[in-house]
């Protein structure tokens, strides 16, 4: 592995979109509505989760935890993204590229943990509803939250330094509009297959791992509401699941693809479209997706403005 000392002092050039100058206009329209859209509606999340006693229970205090994710993951790109897309300066320093690269990675991989925690309590939930406050008690949320950060930066401690050391023998141009592992690999003048090997095999445990603990929990809730008399509780059971598993196939079915493949078959311009999708677009619609039929989170809105009636209204 080289020591990579040929750009440790130079800046990366982020190409980004700048080979399509009119669309460029466009995505920066786009990005400021859905980075403004996620900044409301992931904030609203975490302030109304800590606000409102009565969204003090394990459910909220994931969902508060996933909004928090998202307001940092997003943040962590879209102004260096909408600077890029606005003038012709696309230069990000190394230091600045390192520090991207780390948090990207950090809580990119934080959030695929805690999808497969948040999957747990739903099927606590569902499954054993009488023992849900018993055995989703505070202490195992936090201890199940910490271990998905714990895994984060375990992540992002093994993959940037080994992925900043590669030599790019001058290299400067990065073929996406942020310092994302696979485009800075790609760009490697030496023999990455090392590199490639620990970077699939850590995607298989932060990432299938989960989504095969995902899939089992979902499994036995779909076993569990079938099994429900009432059309209403089954109703009421799949709503309560639906909206997370929309999140998890929005977040999965981008992330897998991008990881999960060897970087020589790596499509650029696929590869930017997806990670706008998942580092744009899905922070901005999971507190829509959440919120749009949840009482709770509308009865607590309710309550904040002081537009609630009555007591179990909304």
């Amino acid at each position: 592995m080289g020591s990579g000392n040929d750009s440790s002092l130079q800046a990366f050039i982020l190409v980004g979109f700048s080979d399509r100058p009119r669309l460029e206009r466009v995505l920066f329209a786009s990005v400021l509505v859905f980075y403004v859209l996620a900044l409301v509606g992931n904030t609203a999340i975490v302030l109304l989760s800590l606000a409102d006693a009565r969204l003090h229970t394990p459910m909220y205090f994931l969902l508060g935890n996933l909004s928090f994710l998202d307001l940092c993951f997003t943040t962590s790109i879209v102004p260096q993204l909408l600077w890029n897309l606005w003038g012709p300066d696309k230069t990000i320093s190394y230091h600045g590229c390192v520090a991207q690269l780390y948090i990207y990675m950090v809580l990119g991989s934080t959030e695929c943990v805690l999808l497969a925690v948040m999957s747990y309590d739903r099927h606590v939930a569902v499954c054993r509803p009488l023992h849900y406050m018993v055995l989703m008690h505070p202490h195992l949320c936090l201890q199940l939250v910490a271990v998905a950060w714990g895994c984060g930066f375990l992540n992002a401690f093994v993959m940037c330094p080994q992925t900043m050391r590669l030599s790019r023998c001058g290299r400067r141009r990065v073929d996406h509009f942020l310092c994302e592992m696979p485009a800075l690999i790609a760009m490697s003048c030496e023999d990455t297959m090392l590199v490639e090997a620990c970077a699939f095999a850590l995607g298989v445990a932060l990432l299938l791992v989960p989504l095969s603990l995902i899939l089992v929990s979902y499994g036995t809730i779909t076993a569990a509401v079938l099994r429900i008399r009432s059309t209403a509780g089954r109703r009421k059971a799949f709503s309560t699941c639906s909206s997370h598993l929309l999140v998890v196939s929005l977040f999965y079915g981008t992330i897998i693809y991008m990881y999960l493949q060897p970087a020589n078959s790596y499509s650029q311009d696929q590869g930017k479209f997806l990670t706008l999708f998942y580092t744009v677009v899905t922070p901005s619609a999971n507190p829509l997706i959440y919120t749009l039929r949840n009482k709770d989170v509308k009865g607590a809105v309710a309550r904040l403005l002081g537009w609630e009636k009555g007591s179990g209204e909304a």
